[in-house]
């Protein structure tokens, strides 16, 4: 059983010792700790996988921040969880022996919006991200230095939630932060597609890693 590092959480070990990546596995509304385990055993095989549990309830559905409606964060209480989710980071990465492992979050809506505040407010924290149905987190006065960071933006064309324009924004604020940043167009919604998880793994292998076995899963429904 994992420790208690403040989060119910998955660690799974990596696969080979010399595997260079962790992958930090956040979740959308109404998932858990297993949802994205699948995801991130096709993106990198060989990874360690670092799944923890959003801590926030909306009607029984487990979220990593409160909102105070739909598309509209309580920016308040993202910022504090953030804070906290990255505490917790920390703390595995040394349970683990994980320090000298690249983090690269992997966030799907609600895990996506997280994942951004992450990179915002801890911005050596992660080396990258990819960021699944993303939207702007908060706004800042100034921005942090992320010319470490490689981060890929996934957003559907119609998707009435996390809207294109708003990726553009966020893309818009990444790069501004010195982030390398990357977006892909995925043709429907808010739900993943098979496209979508092709492009995540192929933006790692060429950004992050050197080449990755064959695909092995189908993408979950949305959350």
């Amino acid at each position: 059983m994992p420790r208690d590092l403040g989060f119910i959480y998955e660690f799974v070990p990596a696969g080979t010792p010399d595997t260079p990546v962790t992958l930090l596995l956040l979740h959308g509304t109404g998932g858990n700790e297993q949802d994205l385990l699948p995801i991130g055993k096709e993106l990198c095989p060989d990874a360690a996988l670092l799944s923890p549990r959003g801590k926030v309830l909306e009607n029984g559905m487990p979220r990593f921040f409160r909102r105070v409606a739909e598309g509209v964060f309580d920016e308040e209480d993202l910022k504090f969880r953030a804070h906290e989710l990255a505490e917790f980071v920390r703390s595995a990465a040394q349970q683990y022996g994980l320090q000298d492992k690249k983090f690269i979050a992997v966030g799907y809506s609600n895990g996506a919006n997280i994942a951004s505040g992450l990179l915002l407010l801890h911005p050596h924290l992660l080396s990258g991200a990819i960021l699944f149905r993303p939207m702007v987190p908060f706004t800042m006065s100034f921005l942090p230095d992320l010319k470490q960071a490689h981060v890929l933006l996934a957003s559907g064309k119609g998707d009435p939630i996390a809207s294109p324009e708003q990726n553009q924004k966020l893309a818009a604020m990444l790069s501004m932060a010195g982030a390398d940043v990357s977006v892909y167009w995925h043709d429907g919604g808010h739900e993943l597609g098979r496209d979508d998880l092709q492009a995540a793994r192929s933006w790692l292998s060429q950004n992050v890693l050197n080449a990755l076995p064959p695909p092995r899963t189908t993408p979950p429904s949305g959350q």
